[in-house]
């Protein structure tokens, strides 16, 4: 017959195997990112203004014009056929007039603006 301090001296090594609290696990980097310090300095990066209308506009003059108008009132996109090449014209300060090289300016909202082109007058133009 077996001794009954025998058979509890094998369950208390049994359970002494045991560990209720496992080992944290080790996180190797076996990859780590190269750029990681230059993206830890890296000045704070200005997303993209939203758009804010995509409207044609029929000017003064019986022509149209495709003007893309972004959130923040500082940008606007202006092509003179639709389809055509875009001439981006950007402002420092909001409610200022957009420019680009060339003679470029605008003002206005979706509902209306004033366009200045290279060798043609300023005119108004309704959305």
């Amino acid at each position: 017959m077996k001794s009954p301090l025998l058979s509890a001296a094998a369950t208390l090594l049994a359970l002494a195997a045991c560990n209720s609290e496992p080992a944290a696990p080790t996180v190797v980097d076996s990859n780590p990112d190269p750029m990681a310090s230059q993206l830890a300095n890296a000045a704070p990066v200005e997303l993209p203004a939203a758009i804010k209308a995509d409207k044609s506009f029929r000017c003064k003059d019986n022509s149209l014009v495709y003007v893309t108008l972004f959130e923040g009132d500082k940008q606007a996109v202006v092509r003179t056929s639709k389809g055509g090449p875009a001439t981006t014209l950007k402002a420092a300060n909001a409610g200022e007039p957009r420019t680009a090289e060339g003679g470029w300016s605008l003002t206005g909202d979706a509902k209306g603006i004033t366009l200045a082109q290279p060798g043609k007058e300023s005119q108004t133009c309704k959305g």
